[in-house]
């Protein structure tokens, strides 16, 4: 599981040749979400900060997870994305 991107105590994270459609995994703590990179969706369950910080950290950083998906997909390394400040 390639570790994207660190923030604030956020793991951003995607994994090899996961299932369709588009998305990577957030960790906090004990809590995981899956964010949808086209959609936006968020499945799973993130304190209202932790999920805050997420998703604008993912609105800036959309084709980045676009490019990152499409390696992932291929086995090749993705690449890391700049943490949230």
């Amino acid at each position: 599981m390639p570790i994207i991107s660190r923030f604030l105590g956020i793991i951003i994270a995607m994994y090899w040749d996961d299932h369709s459609p588009p998305h990577f995994h957030a960790k906090y703590a004990e809590y995981e979400i899956t964010v949808g990179i086209l959609t936006g969706i968020v499945e799973g369950i993130f304190p209202k900060r932790a999920l805050r910080h997420t998703l604008e950290w993912y609105e800036l950083h959309k084709d980045e997870l676009i490019t990152n998906w499409e390696h992932c997909k291929n086995d090749e390394e993705p690449n890391q994305i700049e943490p949230l400040e």
